[in-house]
């Protein structure tokens, strides 16, 4: 579903201030894979997120979605195939705009639109039923305007948006740090069951180890730009914190240093 062949990326290049961000990635994503990405600050992380969603192109190598080569589409065409939730909980819906009409928006994506009721009684029926789902109670709030909503209902709901016409790829990009720890648990679990019921193809990026480990099928860790570790399956099943720390001084010569991944 997904696969990133030899990806390049440097920022600022020729300059004092030149960064390798990602050096020859290469990543293969079965369907129904759900990839939980961790690294230190600088690891490539969410670069490499930035890649696969288009916010910028690559240096060299290929990016596929699907088995379609996608490297150079812009970001508003690969949008066709992405759904993403950003790690802040204003991004990726309107403020000024009603729930009822954010979902709108995000089911239209994409499609062609004509000139009528903007949203029909049956429309307004499938909602409500698909927020009565996130168990928010955001069902009997179709005309609350989304700035009124906390940040974990907003990123529920950003979930619900990113996911209603079951994308071929989901990116996570740390959507649950901004987030007190009850409400991060609760919109993670809300990600997995809507990953496991909808048979999606997820990647999520995260600095909590205790996550990365709980969650998902697959997890790969990064450093300095590239992909030093990648394990799934039963492995991944009995990964701890400790071991994760250990396989990483093994794997790259160095001690794991990042505060806000290890006191998380």
């Amino acid at each position: 579903m997904l696969k990133l062949t030899d990806i390049t990326k440097t920022f600022n290049a020729g300059t004092v201030n030149q960064k390798v961000a990602l050096n020859g990635v290469s990543l293969t994503l079965n369907e129904g894979d759900f990839v939980t990405v961790i690294g230190g600050n600088g690891a490539g992380k969410s670069t490499m997120l930035n890649a696969v969603a288009g916010t910028f192109l690559v240096d060299s190598g290929t990016i596929e979605i699907g088995g379609k080569d996608v490297t150079r589409l812009s970001e508003a065409k690969r949008a066709a195939h992405l759904g993403r939730v950003f790690q802040d909980p204003m991004m990726g819906t309107c403020a000024d705009m009603w729930i009822e009409e954010n979902l709108a928006l995000a089911k239209r994506r994409g499609k062609k639109r004509g000139l009528g009721w903007s949203i029909t009684a049956k429309e307004r029926a499938e909602y409500k039923e698909q927020l009565a789902q996130l168990g928010l109670g955001l069902e009997d709030r179709l005309s609350t305007k989304v700035g009124l909503l906390s940040g974990g209902q907003r990123q529920a709901l950003t979930l619900l948006m990113a996911t209603m016409n079951r994308p071929q790829i989901l990116l996570l990009d740390e959507h649950t740090a901004a987030l007190d720890p009850k409400t991060a648990e609760k919109v993670l679990n809300l990600s997995d069951k809507i990953i496991r019921d909808e048979g999606l193809t997820a990647l999520m990026v995260t600095h909590n180890m205790k996550d990365a480990i709980a969650h998902g099928n697959r997890l790969i860790m990064m450093n300095a730009g590239k992909i030093i570790l990648d394990v799934s399956g039963e492995e991944k099943k009995a990964l701890t914190v400790e071991a994760l720390l250990e396989a990483f001084s093994r794997v790259s010569g160095a001690e794991f240093a990042n505060d806000r991944a290890l006191l998380s």
